[in-house]
């Protein structure tokens, strides 16, 4: 259930995701169908302060779609063996650099989805799914800090209010960006 890029050996925890999400494929009638021709790339622990802990699930981003028909149930699933961790699904991307050279067969700038911007962007819709972004605000404040406001439909301020903070604190490990998170009315 889990390939890593380049061939390398899954570490402990790693293993320990990919044979629940096979567990889950052969106990749970309902996911058993979507799950046969998924897999993951990696996984990690990150800590969200106040003793609270998540889990980042990467999958290849061409399995992204497969896996958001399911990821209701299947966080749903995975946090129950998971106990007291949230669980979030997100896809693996390649970042370009600016001086980013295409090889003589193709010709062409680098794709906008792999700047820098847009993958960190790609990042936070991925996190806070199914929840949809409404809006966003850069606020920069008066020692140069910049926190990124984001705003989510108010419609599922019930299911997520509680996972906000964790939220914040798995998009700041990633990107080394401030957010906080408001629901619009």
């Amino acid at each position: 259930k889990i390939k890593n890029a380049g061939g390398a050996e899954p570490d402990e925890f790693e293993s320990q995701v990919a044979q629940e999400l096979l567990n889950l494929e052969m106990t749970s009638t309902d996911l058993k169908a979507s799950l046969r021709d998924l897999y993951i790339t990696a996984a990690k622990e990150v800590d969200c302060g106040a003793g609270r802990k998540a889990i980042i699930i990467y999958v290849p981003f061409k399995l992204q779609k497969p896996f958001q028909k399911i990821q209701a149930r299947l966080i749903r699933e995975l946090e129950k063996k998971f106990s007291g961790r949230h669980v979030i699904i997100v896809a693996q991307r390649n970042i370009l650099g600016k001086s980013y050279a295409r090889s003589q067969k193709t010709v062409g700038l680098r794709p906008r989805s792999r700047t820098l911007t847009a993958v960190q962007d790609a990042i936070l819709e991925d996190i806070v799914y199914p929840t949809e972004i409404t809006g966003k605000r850069t606020r920069c404040k008066v020692d140069g800090r910049r926190i990124l406001k984001v705003y989510l439909d108010g419609r599922d301020q019930a299911n997520v209010e509680g996972r906000t903070d964790t939220y914040a604190a798995v998009y700041g490990k990633l990107t080394n960006k401030q957010v906080a998170f408001h629901f619009s009315s």
